[in-house]
């Protein structure tokens, strides 16, 4: 099978290169097949592609939207193959973003009732200039603001994972619910601009074969396409589950290392994850 990685991110969204600088990146790693996943954002896609024709990478036009499940919260759905410049996909983006841009500063202030100061100028230039602002965004103001240092050293805080899971996720002091399509409507979504839905990271969001389990049936009702089955942190019993669910339903079994950059603690390697002598299905992703 052609090497592949099919999530990366760019500046566009919380990623520390540049598209054509992902696609560089992938290139010299030995990928050969790859998808520019920005949260909530196709901007970087035409130069994904451009570089990809560059450095002999067959670039797939994708991204990751969140949406939410009503028992689940919020999870990530991977679009490939859609037309990035489809109108209503451009609307949805925008409204997504315009989303995101309100809760970092709803964000801000649960932050600062907990006592931790945040600089919003630059996340207030990253929606004004149309670039998807996100937790990891509002963490690094966290830690760049000098009035936190004691108190995040304290509490052994020293990187963007760390705030995020302190203070930024639910049930924590600084945890705001985002507004976002449901799964249902993210399927819609996608398959109307001709692309393939694919869950991502089922094991990242949820902790156990049975929510996985019952959630892949409720997807695949929906028409959900496939399931990323082999990431970089599913274990190899989450990956065979995983892999016997979509099976069950028919569903596309995709894979990842997560790319964000190469000083990510955790995802900083292309092609980091295992099949476990298992065989991914990427269907018409992998067609030329």
């Amino acid at each position: 099978m052609i090497p592949f990685d099919l999530q990366s991110h760019s500046t566009v969204s919380d990623g520390e290169l540049d598209a054509a600088r992902v696609v560089e990146a992938a290139a010299a790693a030995g990928v050969r097949l790859l998808a520019l996943t920005d949260h909530d954002a196709v901007d970087g896609v035409d130069a994904a592609l451009e570089a990809g024709r560059r450095h002999g990478v067959r670039v797939v036009p994708a991204l990751e939207l969140s949406v939410l499940d009503h028992t689940r919260g919020d999870l990530h759905l991977c679009g490939y193959l859609l037309d990035h410049r489809h109108p209503t996909l451009r609307q949805t983006l925008l409204a997504c973003r315009a989303d995101r841009a309100a809760r970092a500063d709803h964000l801000a202030d649960r932050l600062a009732e907990a006592g931790l100061l945040v600089d919003r100028a630059p996340l207030h230039a990253r929606g004004a200039s149309g670039t998807a602002v996100g937790r990891p965004h509002v963490a690094r103001a966290v830690l760049d603001h000098p009035a936190n240092a004691r108190r995040l050293a304290d509490e052994g805080l020293s990187d963007i994972g760390a705030v995020i899971e302190a203070y930024l996720i639910p049930g924590k002091p600084g945890f705001v619910p985002r507004p976002a399509p449901t799964m249902a409507q993210g399927i819609a979504l996608i398959h109307e601009c001709g692309g393939v839905a694919v869950w991502a990271h089922p094991f990242w969001d949820l902790d156990s074969d049975a929510e996985v389990g019952d959630a892949l049936d409720r997807f695949a009702a929906m028409g959900l396409d496939g399931v990323e089955a082999f990431y970089t942190t599913h274990t190899e019993a989450q990956t065979r589950f995983a892999v016997a669910e979509a099976a069950k339903h028919g569903l596309l079994t995709t894979g990842s290392a997560d790319f964000h950059g190469f000083g990510h603690p955790r995802f900083h390697t292309f092609g980091n994850f295992q099949t476990y002598d298992l065989t991914p299905d990427l269907g018409p992703i992998a067609t030329p």
